[in-house]
């Protein structure tokens, strides 16, 4: 979790696209565009996307951005773009991310993606071979441990993975049957029984033997966030494409529905992890918003007391720290299996965990296209409730001011 705000960025730019109501990203003028390129006046970018275009394939491009952010991207390229060739396409793309991303932002993202790859080519790629601890004193510590340990949490196994509740629900693909299977406490938050206990524990066993690994290996484990001193990154050891399917497959047709105000349809990335609370664990978490615009949290165990979540409200960037209404107060015990999601700008914090061991997952799902629209706009009270109660109090306040006008008037024309 972290601060208001991105706190940090992992392996996946946001994409930056300009709005087609005549606001756009300033102009680009590289220093040799590709014969066919648009002229500079023609590169607008559309406020919405074309979601009658089909984009091309860019799972073979290599660089700092994922082939996701292409993808969404591309349909927002201006009508006069769309049927150029692919490199074409790519250029301004670039381009156009480039402006948006800091070079430095870049390197840092890079930096991890060599950090991520020297683990993949130890970890998932050592294919179930047994590594032993160092030596100590002479002699050979007996414990081992062998890499990964559930090769079958790596691909996608929705029958394994999730209850039949929530795969019908998925299935039947509706707002009713999504709601039929959840509860809302509270406004934007929902929680619904999701995972199978075996996963659950594979999934903690195999987190356990990662953590183990790394020791025993001598590399520095990446945090989550700047919040958390314990935990993974669970993309960091080879479940990124798992986890992408998860968001892709499992979340989006829910946030889809729940909340498109905030980008729900539109999610492309994700940054997922596990956090680890109890003795001489974190212990608690502060109040905070996360870097997301949806958050999926699951308990995946283990005994436990404490920890409650606790939620404050929806708000901006201008609002994050404004009071709490009574209406938006809510606690959420944890249990083990049981999900619960909510905006990313959805305040909130976890309570002391008192004893035991809690461990969560958590997944981060983001849209670069709402994060970029978001840039342009000023009102957010669809989803904001700070926002929303400003909004109200202007309309209120139209309305008396209307009324006194008229009264004036009314009796001004009676003398």
């Amino acid at each position: 979790m972290a601060l208001d705000g991105p706190a940090e960025r992992r392996d996946e730019a946001q994409a930056a696209m300009g709005n087609g109501n005549g606001v756009a990203p300033p102009p680009l003028r590289p220093a040799g565009r590709p014969s066919g390129a648009p002229a500079c006046a023609d590169r607008r970018l559309r406020l919405n996307p074309n979601m009658e275009h089909k984009p091309q394939d860019y799972s073979d491009v290599r660089g700092e951005y994922a082939p996701a952010v292409y993808s969404a991207l591309e349909r927002h390229l201006p009508p006069s773009v769309l049927d150029a060739n692919r490199e074409i396409k790519l250029q301004l793309m670039r381009e156009v991310l480039g402006h948006y991303w800091p070079h430095g932002e870049r390197n840092k993202v890079q930096r991890h993606r060599e950090y991520r790859q020297r683990i993949l080519n130890h970890y998932k790629s050592a294919a179930g071979s047994w590594y032993k601890r160092a030596q100590l004193v002479g002699q050979e510590v007996r414990e081992e441990c062998r890499v990964p340990l559930h090769k079958e949490l790596y691909k996608m196994r929705p029958s394994s993975f999730f209850l039949p509740t929530f795969l019908e629900a998925i299935r039947t693909n509706t707002e009713e049957s999504f709601r039929s299977i959840m509860t809302e406490p509270v406004p934007g938050v929902y929680s619904f029984a999701m995972l199978q206990p075996n996963f659950c524990e594979m999934l903690l066993q195999e987190v356990e033997n990662f953590e183990k690994w790394v020791h025993t290996m001598k590399f520095k484990i990446m945090r989550p966030n700047t919040m958390n001193k314990y935990g993974a990154v669970l993309d960091d050891f080879g479940l990124e494409v798992m986890l992408n399917q998860f968001m892709e497959q499992f979340i989006a047709p829910m946030s889809t529905v729940l909340y498109p105000e905030v980008g729900g349809g539109t999610l492309d990335t994700h940054h997922a992890f596990v956090v680890e609370y109890g003795k001489d664990r974190d212990v608690e978490l502060g109040f905070h918003v996360d870097d997301s615009e949806v958050t999926l949290n699951v308990c995946l165990g283990k005994q436990f007391s404490g920890g409650e979540l606790y939620f404050r409200g929806i708000r901006c960037e201008n609002h994050v720290n404004s009071e709490t209404q009574h209406e938006e107060m809510f606690d959420y015990s944890h249990v083990p299996g049981r999900a619960v999601l909510h905006r990313g700008r959805h305040r909130h914090g976890a309570r002391p965990t008192s004893s035991g061991l809690r461990i969560n997952l958590l997944l981060w799902c983001r849209s670069s296209v709402f994060r970029e629209m978001k840039k342009y706009q000023k009102d957010f009270s669809g989803w904001c409730g700070e926002c929303k109660r400003e909004k109200k109090e202007r309309q209120i306040h139209a309305v008396k001011a209307t009324k006194l006008a008229f009264l004036r008037g009314a009796g001004g024309a009676t003398i």
